[in-house]
């Protein structure tokens, strides 16, 4: 099938930029468009059903909704939870993170449909335009990727006049914030994000308003990990996506995973967006804690340093690179006895881990008492080894005259 008679796929979100690439694309190469949109989260079954309306409505031949949330558990987020990754010390990924799996998706989907050229709606500020096209041209380096809106310098207003003039429907309209959702999180974008003073308004937050301003309760809850992965919650186990949903309701009543990080984009720009990842800070708070029982300090030390380069690739839209494929492996194997309960409890905005267990627990396999009594070794071992490990800073101050 030659480019010009093949259809377009187009990554369809539904909001104004894609859109307006469904007309645009038709009327400017003279070709069909097939919109897809791959589900890493965050789309029911009325938000799937609408998806599909509009897309036709705006002139698509077909639309296509691929579920790609367990696969985004299996491919990313459980590395992201291994790694304990926060970007900033503070921002779990909870966007960004899928675009590598999306851009997959959507290479597979282009084959399958005989399509040699792939669109998407993002603009020249963001990082997002950076990952698809990075990860698209290292799957398949030949596919034609367009980007309408990037390329052209639309702005918002011309993007609805199109619209208007042509009789297309326009997507939801009037919030003063953009907001995207997926499985890992809520990222919200507003006035108050494009400087660095101020917070947003109580009622902008979407998992946690009111949080603070009428709380619930305090509750106490456990989470069970087997290598790495989280299998229960409270005793009933889940498959990871179901887990993760729930704790997205239950530790966001609590404002937990609220925050907005201030940091680098991937064009080198300081950027700041507002998240909420009640899940995404549950689990990595309560399997850094776990991992602190049953690692070695030797582990921990390599692992972090490896999670950390992770976290970057993986938020520069660089995760399909072989380099991660190696980090994975590490921490895959680093994870091997990261096996227990912990056990939690969560207040308004407070969660405070209350204790955890392992039957690899490095803890209840020293004869020792920490503070207490020495049963690994003698009065006498613990002096040698502080003149020892003294020796260095000795020498430096004996040389020093």
């Amino acid at each position: 099938m030659s480019t010009q008679s093949s259809p377009i796929l187009l990554a369809f979100s539904g909001g104004l930029d894609t859109s307006f690439c469904v007309p645009w694309l038709k009327e400017t190469y003279g070709r069909d468009v097939i919109t897809a949109c791959v589900d890493t989260g965050g789309i029911d079954a009325d938000a799937a059903t609408d998806l599909e309306r509009r897309a036709r409505e705006l002139g698509a031949i077909e639309h296509v909704l691929l579920d790609a949330k367990a696969d985004f558990f299996d491919d990313v987020i459980r590395y992201l939870i291994a790694g304990n990754v926060l970007r900033g010390n503070a921002y779990p990924l909870c966007v960004g993170a899928e675009r590598g799996l999306q851009a997959a998706r959507l290479a597979a989907l282009a084959a399958e449909r005989g399509a040699t050229t792939v669109a998407h709606g993002c603009t020249a500020a963001g990082n997002d335009q950076v990952r698809f096209e990075v990860a698209l041209r290292t799957l398949k380096p030949d596919l034609e990727v367009l980007a309408p809106v990037r390329d052209n310098s639309w702005v918002r207003e011309e993007q609805l006049e199109y619209l208007r003039d042509r009789g297309m429907p326009l997507p939801p309209q009037g919030s003063d914030y953009s907001i995207n959702r997926g499985l890992w999180g809520i990222t919200i974008g507003g006035r108050e994000t494009l400087t660095s003073e101020r917070s947003l308004p109580e009622g902008a937050w979407v998992l946690s308003a009111g949080a603070f301003t009428d709380p619930v309760p305090e509750s106490a809850h456990t989470l069970e990990f087997h290598a790495g992965i989280p299998v229960a919650l409270d005793g009933e186990s889940m498959s990871p996506v179901k887990l993760i949903e729930a704790l997205e309701t239950l530790a966001g009543r609590y404002g937990i995973g609220r925050g907005i990080h201030l940091g680098d984009t991937v064009l080198g720009t300081k950027g700041r967006v507002a998240f909420e990842a009640p899940a995404a800070m549950t689990l990595i708070t309560a399997h850094r804690e776990l991992e602190k029982l049953v690692l070695s300090a030797l582990q921990t030390r390599v692992k972090d340093t490896l999670a950390a380069a992770y976290g970057d690739l993986v938020h520069e839209g660089k995760q399909l690179d072989l380099v991660c494929r190696d980090i994975e492996a590490f921490v895959v194997s680093s994870q091997a006895r990261v096996t227990g309960t912990v056990s939690f409890t969560l207040r308004p905005g407070q969660l405070f881990v209350d204790g955890v267990e392992s039957p690899f627990s490095l803890l209840a396999a020293t004869r020792g008492v920490y503070g207490e009594a020495a049963g690994e070794w003698t009065p006498s071992d613990a002096l040698g080894y502080a003149r020892i490990l003294s020796l260095t800073g000795s020498l430096q101050t004996r040389a020093a005259g």
